[in-house]
């Protein structure tokens, strides 16, 4: 009877056994005294462990980079908080990429870590640096973006690739008219006034491309973070509509506006989206009638199939020339023209809708273009958008 009450009492709550042992049977009292110290030993071991796994988890969760854990079929357990903001629900997107399927399964023969680059292509490139961990089946997925300082090394080559590209005709340009004046017109009052303005025309020019070309190369940068601060975008659109009074002025256009007071909000860059529409105005304005009609019309997304339900569109329409239809897919690569001639006529720099495509692409958002020629063309843009209003 002794010995069975010995074992119910160590098998249920040791705690409550008699801290005097000597009434328990002689025999028996070493035995008793070492199974309680055993007992709240591991007890305690256990809530060491804990503890430290506890810490360990809250350490794994402050990580500044993505760390996911799968089961062995690859299916995803465990996220920190990292994945979570950086992958959202692209996790099966990367899970998916042929690279890591690669990496999950040379690990996997391995029983070592793995180490891989790839590119995860939506919603916008990125490039990330992959390291697979097996750990006793389950396999950690360590994930550090490397978008940033790889836009950077592009940024600085293509910086210097289109910058040399594109000043090389001007600066050229300014060369040639300064030769002149030091010789042939050097005493020649009428020339050197002439060319002195074209001159100017040709700094400007150079001044305007290199300042284009810096916000391309930052907006490059920023591509793959999406921004989160709300806006509303009707008194955003108000400004720049004042703003583009005294050009709408100077070209006798009409401008026509239709925006709703309850437009959704949407997560914006509020001076890049200024950028966009600010960019499509005054391509509507240059390019459009003299003495014409622009419309500037935004509305809740719905209306249009082409588009998500949930969205905020803007469009900008000219009564222009029109764009070939041949032209239309490559409007938003840089420094691409339609009529180069007419372009440097007006002012452009070949870089205003990269610029515009970029800035979109940042913002989760869609850019469509229609073009009928002789009609005219709608430039439309769509921004997800949040569910709060601003009223």
């Amino acid at each position: 009877m002794v010995m069975t009450s010995l074992v119910r009492a160590l098998q249920t709550r040791p705690e409550d056994m008699p801290r005097n042992t000597s009434l328990l049977v002689p025999g028996m009292r070493l035995l008793g005294q070492e199974a309680i110290r055993l007992i709240h030993a591991e007890r305690l071991s256990r809530a060491r462990l804990v503890a430290s796994a506890t810490e360990d988890r809250a350490l794994v969760e402050r990580l500044p980079d993505p760390l996911m854990k799968l089961d062995t079929a690859g299916n995803p357990v465990w996220r920190n908080a990292s994945a979570v903001a950086a992958f959202g629900t692209e996790t099966a997107a990367l899970l998916r990429h042929p690279m890591l399927r690669t990496a999950l399964a040379d690990a996997g023969q391995t029983n070592a870590p793995v180490r891989s680059r790839l590119t995860l292509a939506v919603p916008v490139p990125r490039d990330l640096d992959v390291t697979v961990i097996p750990v006793n089946g389950p396999v950690y997925v360590l994930v550090t973006d490397r978008t940033h300082e790889r836009a950077l090394e592009k940024m600085r080559a293509d910086f210097v690739a289109n910058s040399s590209h594109e000043l090389r005709t001007p600066l050229a340009s300014l060369i040639g008219f300064i030769e002149t004046l030091r010789g042939s017109a050097a005493d020649d009052p009428e020339a050197q006034k002439r060319f002195l303005g074209i001159m100017a025309e040709q700094a400007a020019r150079m001044q305007r491309v290199i300042g284009d070309l810096l916000s391309l190369s930052r907006i490059e940068i920023s591509e793959h973070q999406p921004p989160e601060e709300l806006l509303d975008i009707r008194p955003l659109l108000e400004r720049i509509i004042a703003g583009m009074e005294p050009m709408l002025h100077e070209n006798e256009t009409r401008l026509e506006v239709a925006i709703p007071p309850d437009l959704p909000v949407v997560p914006a860059d509020a001076d890049q989206l200024a950028q966009v529409f600010t960019n499509l105005l005054d391509n509507a304005i240059k390019y459009g009638k003299r003495g014409g009609c622009i419309k500037l019309v935004a509305a809740r997304a719905g209306t249009d199939a082409r588009f998500a339900a949930n969205g905020v569109l803007v469009s900008v329409a000219d009564d222009g020339t029109g764009i070939p239809r041949e032209h239309i897919p490559r409007l938003t690569e840089r420094f691409y023209r339609v009529d180069k001639g007419r372009s440097r006529a007006v002012g452009g720099t070949g870089l205003g809708l990269a610029i515009v495509k970029h800035v979109i692409n940042r913002h989760r958002g869609r850019l469509v273009i229609d073009s009928t020629e002789g009609r005219g063309t709608v430039f439309t843009v769509w921004l997800p958008a949040r569910i709060v209003c601003i009223r």
